[in-house]
């Protein structure tokens, strides 16, 4: 049988009365006409590049459709990963819901739509007649993405993936700390895309909101729609955008992320042709929704001196770039580019944060700043005068998202600001209180800070927190006057975990699972500078001591170990 669907066969039958068919197979259709994927008659949210590949492979008769005819026909001319078309074929897996094995992959070659399609004519008297939309003010798209001032430092990986992901995917949600820079990757990313849209883009800001109820208004007036007097309901917003190809940013979410959630969904649900990019410290928890958490920039590690490599550094990029903004007299001498290095591998490299350390260095000097990264939120407070309040200063940035915590979370958080290099379950457990605490509790606390960016996932059932957040968490535990208390618990934890080194029967199976105390050395240092301190314990500080000695003799033990022959 020859290909129905193959190279510029393709192109044949794509005249106006083909676009007109749809594509039956039990509960799937494929609505060419109004690029639509039907499940049991519903409409299911498949971002456009997705229904492209829908459309093609429905087209070629349950063929196979190679990678490079479905990259050719769907990017041409432009230069696209074998990782673009697999995370457009996961888009397409994932709309497909229940009937996902319909696509099946051939490996290393391309992939084919099974399953019996039958075709037929778009039949006018099928369709749903379109509801009377409000009128809105401006007949062509509306797009009201602000430009950007400055240039997006250290970002380009970052820029290409959210691309992908916008045009993938219907929801796609920008996580992360405050400062990360989600709200400029957001903007940068959506006006790249802006030409995929037919009806343009707008930018709803959320920030200002103080109460829930508003958000659906704070979109009406977004996109100029009149909707007359009274409340405005979601799916009044719904009916007034209907079929439209709008691409939707909703900046800041996380504080009204409850009304936000229940808008995407409805907008899912009713309007197939609208991408929403959310940007939010907390996930959406919504079905469709495709989260990318925003990395921080790239910081020089802590053994690295070698000028250019540090500069190389997008967390460095972005210092001296902010200085010299502010200061266009200033150069980065040899003599700072260690301190410059400190800045950024201190402040986790957070956009953000490294924004206001560069603004005082202009004025003050590098080693000024440097010096005094210790009184962070007192010094870091010259943010731009046109941000938003909680981005004026890096207190303020952290002030938002620890007042949206639950009291549980917040005492949860101030514990976990003791511990010094990351932490285990058992840890975290160990010091949220002096009696056995249920640890499927601290998980679950865990997970949820995790969720809403205040608290960093590591490998091997670890997390940490960025140091400004500690910072932060621990003057806040210093304001209860519980310090000393969780401290104490920290210090009692580490000790008993390393006792097994100073003992001949638990020396050699410590050994074998020694990587386990090189992880945690950092909190038992932390522990016993506590306990040696004024305000500590000196006779655990003794133990403490003896614990880091028995480490240090085990330590040099593996590594002469390591130096036998054989």
């Amino acid at each position: 049988m020859a290909r129905r669907s193959a190279g510029a066969d393709w192109i044949v039958r794509m005249s106006v009365d083909s676009v007109r068919e749809i594509y039956t197979s039990g509960d799937c259709e494929i609505d060419l006409m109004r690029r639509e994927l039907r499940i049991l008659g519903s409409a299911v949210p498949v971002g456009g590049r997705a229904f492209e590949i829908i459309e093609l492979l429905v087209q070629s008769a349950g063929e196979l459709v190679t990678k490079s005819e479905l990259i050719g026909r769907i990017w041409p001319g432009v230069v696209v990963s074998d990782n673009t078309l697999q995370a457009h074929a996961a888009a397409v897996r994932k709309a497909l819901g229940p009937y996902r094995d319909l696509l099946r992959t051939e490996a290393g070659r391309g992939y084919r739509l099974l399953g019996e399609w039958t075709v037929r004519r778009h039949d006018a008297a099928r369709s749903q007649v379109e509801p009377q939309r409000p009128r809105i003010n401006k007949a062509s798209g509306v797009t009201s993405f602000p430009i950007t001032a400055t240039r997006l430092i250290g970002r380009s990986a970052a820029l290409a993936q959210v691309s992908e992901l916008i045009a993938a995917f219907r929801v796609v949600t920008l996580v992360g700390p405050g400062g990360i820079g989600k709200s400029t990757l957001a903007l940068y990313a959506a006006r790249g895309m802006l030409s995929a849209f037919i009806h343009g883009g707008s930018l709803v800001e959320l920030a200002s909101l103080s109460d829930p109820n508003l958000v659906a208004s704070a979109v009406s007036t977004a996109l100029e729609f009149n909707l007359g007097g009274g409340g405005i309901s979601t799916s009044a917003i719904a009916g007034a955008i209907g079929d439209r190809h709008l691409l939707l940013i909703l900046d800041n979410c996380e504080h009204v992320i409850d009304a936000v959630a229940s808008l995407v969904e409805t907008l899912l649900h009713m309007c197939p042709h609208v991408t929403i990019l959310a940007t939010s410290r907390e996930l959406l928890r919504i079905d469709q929704e495709q989260v990318y958490p925003v990395p921080p920039l790239e910081v020089p590690h802590a053994d690295d001196e070698e000028r250019a490599s540090v500069l190389a550094c997008s967390a460095v990029e972005l210092f001296v770039a902010r200085t010299r903004e502010a200061n266009s007299e200033m150069e980065l001498r040899d003599e700072d580019l260690a301190s410059v290095a400190a800045i950024c591998r201190h402040l986790d490299g957070i956009p953000l944060a490294i924004e206001f350390a560069a603004a005082s260095a202009a004025t003050f000097g590098v080693l000024h700043v440097a010096a005094r990264l210790n009184h962070r939120f007192a010094l870091l407070t010259r943010g731009r005068r046109t941000a938003l309040p909680r981005h004026q200063t890096l207190r303020g940035a952290l002030d938002g998202s620890y007042a949206l915590l639950p009291a549980a979370e917040q005492h949860l958080l101030q514990c976990l600001a003791v511990f010094s290099g990351g932490f285990t379950l058992a840890a975290a457990t160990a010091v949220v209180t002096d009696t056995a605490c249920d640890e499927s509790t601290v998980l679950n606390g865990i997970t949820d800070l995790v969720d809403k960016s205040l608290v960093m996932t590591e490998p091997i059932g670890r997390w940490r927190l960025l140091e400004s957040t500690r910072e932060y968490a621990l003057e806040k535990l210093a304001e209860r006057g519980e310090v000393s208390r969780v401290v104490r618990r920290h210090a009692v934890f580490y000790l008993d975990m390393f006792a097994p080194l100073g003992t001949k029967a638990g020396l050699q199976t410590a050994l074998e699972d020694f990587d386990s105390y090189r992880r945690e050395v950092d909190n038992l240092g932390a522990g016993l500078n506590w306990a040696l301190s004024p305000d500590g314990d000196a006779a655990l500080g003794a133990r403490l001591e003896a614990a880091m000695s028995d480490f240090r003799i085990a330590a040099s033990v593996l590594n002469e170990a390591c130096k036998l022959p054989g």
